[in-house]
């Protein structure tokens, strides 16, 4: 109730939370009142954060680029992207299908939905390396069949920095830092399939935590405050 001065006001927010806009971005854009009434809630604002851009889309770019500097000094392993498996095809289609799907859906206005559409990707992404387990495999002998899975794991993060662009612009840049790649980004200029190619040899930059989790003290804080507004 905004007539009681019972709200989170955006310039507190900033305020008690500098570093966390894309966060605040996301969770609005995730309960936006396309077809009927929504509420924010901090509780809720802590479960997406923890367990949606942590949990799911920073673990993941995470993930990848710690595997690649563990087995590649941070260098991508090869010249060129070969599928050889009817998985990584399939999960390309599927890749492809989502591009499409969120550009109809930005075209339309449906920002939510296209939000929930771009996280698939990153859902696909920890999809495949835990079924793949890379760091399960002998460095020695299977270092091959690393780099192509890791090859095609880092492409879909640079896939996730052109789409996640429009709701969390901050991330979309800092993972592009640290793909050590030109950060200004225009959705459709950049994308092309198969994949959007890192060249062999070229150097990303050390993994960075893209978000930080929550925790209840935070948000204790946050709900006491607004009780006594």
């Amino acid at each position: 109730s905004t007539s009681r001065n019972h709200a989170v006001w955006l310039h507190e927010y900033l305020q008690d939370f500098p570093d966390k806009k894309d966060e605040l971005r996301y969770v609005l854009c995730s309960i936006f009142p396309e077809t009927r009434d929504s509420e924010f809630t901090w509780q809720d604002y802590q479960a997406r954060v923890n367990n949606e851009l942590v949990a799911i889309l920073g673990n993941f770019v995470n993930r990848v680029v710690v595997l690649i500097h563990k087995y590649f000094d941070g260098e991508i392993p090869f010249d060129s992207f070969k599928r050889s498996n009817e998985e990584e095809d399939f999960a390309l289609a599927k890749i492809s299908n989502i591009f499409f799907e969120v550009q109809k859906r930005i075209e339309e206005f449906q920002f939510r939905d296209a939000l929930s559409k771009t996280m698939e990707l990153a859902r696909i992404g920890n999809k495949y390396l835990a079924d793949k387990e890379p760091w399960k495999m002998d460095k020695e002998t299977q270092k091959k069949e690393i780099g192509r899975i890791l090859l095609f794991s880092i492409n879909i993060v640079v896939i996730i920095s052109i789409m996640s662009y429009p709701f969390l612009p901050n991330t979309a840049i800092k993972i592009r830092k640290i793909l050590n790649v030109n950060s200004k980004l225009h959705w459709p200029k950049m994308f092309s399939f198969p994949m959007v190619q890192l060249l062999e040899g070229h150097q990303i930059n050390p993994p960075e935590l893209l978000f930080q989790k929550i925790d209840d003290e935070t948000i204790e804080a946050q709900t006491e405050k607004l009780g006594r507004k």
